[in-house]
């Protein structure tokens, strides 16, 4: 893992197309704006774990166990839902340990 020191206004690039820039910190809060190309979804660690957590229970599911009896693709989704007030795609690889990615 790679561990920087960065100042608000200051920003780190990752790769040709994500720009990540400390907007603000505050007590043991950092906030990150993350520029990134349109279709490259950006999760929030806990969201992501939550729809990994969601498919795998759903893969696992009976197929009766599901509403109108439909069965599954093997929990496969969209990937496409959003978090709730947030504007945040919901899936992407999950941020590092302890880190948070919004969009």
């Amino acid at each position: 893992m790679l561990i920087l020191t960065r100042r608000p206004g200051e920003r780190v690039v990752i790769g040709e197309d994500v720009l990540v820039t400390v907007m603000e910190i505050s007590g043991q809060t950092v906030r990150l704006g993350i520029a990134a190309p349109q279709g490259l979804p950006i999760y929030r660690e806990e969201i992501w774990l939550a729809v990994k957590e969601e498919n795998r229970a759903a893969a696992e599911a009976p197929a009766d166990a599901l509403p109108d009896g439909r069965a599954t693709d093997g929990g496969a989704t969209d990937g496409g839902a959003s978090d709730s007030g947030t504007g945040e795609s919901s899936s992407a690889a999950p941020a590092g340990e302890g880190e948070q990615q919004a969009r």
